[in-house]
């Protein structure tokens, strides 16, 4: 007989207690709880040796499993990690507004030579679509849309067309009638996750899931659906500028840290072919508290520029501010300076800003970061041929850096003439021409050049 229960879960983290608890013992996050209604029967007895047999690896044939698709868009491939692999689930996350459903509309013109591509929206309807893909000059002959909020039906219409790319969006406005809960709740996420998991794997269609972000920034739902995909992509940046930036955060094909970088026009989102290039364009000449840095994302290198505001604080304690860098990184970097350069910024507010929307979160960029506060402090410019090259330690030494051969191609490639850099660095690089490297052992030695 089937029996109702409830029990509360744990919207953050898939944690689940009898009693309703205003903090979460799983992940400690507060007012996370929410009831839901589970129907329990008593389990049937199973065969014990009853489903797919274990087969040695040596008797596995690939056939067309692990087969890349191109999406027609190379930066989305090189995120991807060379292409969309048959039969995979990828989930895209990002905020409201960031141009997520552009993204996969822009991507069914090429994937549809690969056979035909299902739409299940279950936020707009088919004439809503229609409009945005006459927008976007897309409508190929193989595209269906489908508005559906119910999986199963969704499923149905999938079996009939057998699309070789079918797309959802978004996993929060989809259902199952078998489950009680509302939309967007932890058990229907995680199962219609499941379900839409197990028929990619069964049919050896590519699988694109859209799924919502909360206030923080984390995809909403249970963690479980990040762990039961095999790619997840976040697509990052202010939806108020034109530039987005694709991350993948976790990829069982390829490398997790490649990004893509995008131009949101009235056409829909063009790719950036120098990323480089269009992060310097409006760099100001002759402006104090203004350096550039060379940044590796996955096997890129990546020029942008950091611009620093140091200005007397009118409170007891100033305040530090970073946007696009990490604000403990931030205060580890005054620290230093104020120690180990004798440049006092006790009274002064700072604010860090990375243009372009760009996330730095490796250590390389810790010299130029410093550049930009000492050259805002003091009133003095950067000349705008420098790049500053080089991670900060706490007794003001400046450590050696990974790659920097590509970074130093990178800026010579783009008409950089001097380059500030860590001295072991400096020892094992070869020169290039019309490039001047200045080696440097400690910070006080860096920054002396300016």
């Amino acid at each position: 007989m089937m029996k109702t229960k409830t029990i509360f879960v744990c919207t953050a983290c898939g944690y689940s207690t009898q009693k309703w608890l205003g903090k979460c013992p799983g992940c400690n996050t507060w007012n996370t709880l929410v009831e839901e209604s589970l129907q329990t029967e008593k389990p049937k007895a199973v065969p014990a040796a009853t489903g797919a047999a274990p087969v040695a690896v040596k008797d596995i044939t690939a056939g067309s499993e692990g087969v890349r698709l191109s999406t027609g868009i190379g930066e989305l491939d090189i995120v991807l990690g060379g292409g969309l692999v048959t039969g995979s689930l990828v989930l895209v996350g990002g905020e409201p507004g960031i141009g997520k459903s552009t993204l996969l509309l822009q991507i069914c013109q090429a994937l549809s030579g690969y056979g035909n591509i299902l739409y299940v929206s279950g936020e707009e309807s088919e004439r809503q679509l229609k409009m945005r893909a006459d927008r976007l000059s897309i409508g190929p002959e193989t595209l269906y849309i489908l508005g559906e909020t119910n999986i199963d039906a969704a499923l149905a219409h999938a079996d009939t067309l057998a699309p070789a790319v079918l797309i959802v969006d978004s996993v929060q406005t989809m259902y199952t009638p078998e489950i009680t809960s509302a939309c967007g709740s932890v058990s229907q996420v995680r199962e219609i996750t499941l379900r839409l998991m197990r028929y990619a794997k069964e049919t050896g269609t590519a699988v694109f899931l859209v799924g919502h972000v909360t206030k923080d920034g984390a995809i909403a739902g249970p963690r479980v659906l990040e762990h039961m995909v095999d790619c997840v992509l976040y697509f990052e940046g202010d939806r108020h500028h034109s530039y987005r930036i694709l991350r993948a955060v976790k990829n069982r094909f390829g490398s997790t840290n490649e990004i893509g970088v995008f131009d949101m026009g009235d056409g829909g989102l063009v790719e950036v072919q120098n990323p480089s290039a269009m992060l310097l364009s409006e760099r100001p000449e002759k402006a104090p508290g203004s350096a550039v840095l060379c940044s590796m994302e996955g096997s890129r290198p990546l020029l942008a520029e950091v611009q620093a505001l140091v200005a007397p604080t009118g409170f007891g304690i100033p305040r530090r501010m970073a946007s696009g860098f990490d604000l403990g990184r931030l205060n580890l970097l005054i620290a230093v300076l104020e120690k180990r350069v004798g440049i006092h910024l006790q009274n002064q507010d700072v604010y860090i800003n990375v243009i372009g929307g760009l996330r730095i979160d490796e250590t390389a960029a810790d010299l130029s970061v410093a550049a930009a506060i000492v050259s805002g402090f003091k009133g003095v410019y950067i000349s705008s041929n420098t790049v500053f090259l080089g991670e900060i330690g706490l007794t003001g030494e400046l450590r050696s850096i990974s790659q920097v051969g590509k970074r130093v191609a990178e800026s010579a490639k783009l008409g950089f003439q001097r380059i500030i850099l860590p001295y072991e660095n400096g020892k094992s690089i070869k020169n290039y021409p019309g490039v001047e490297l200045v080696p440097a052992k400690t910070v006080r030695e860096a920054l002396s050049q300016l």
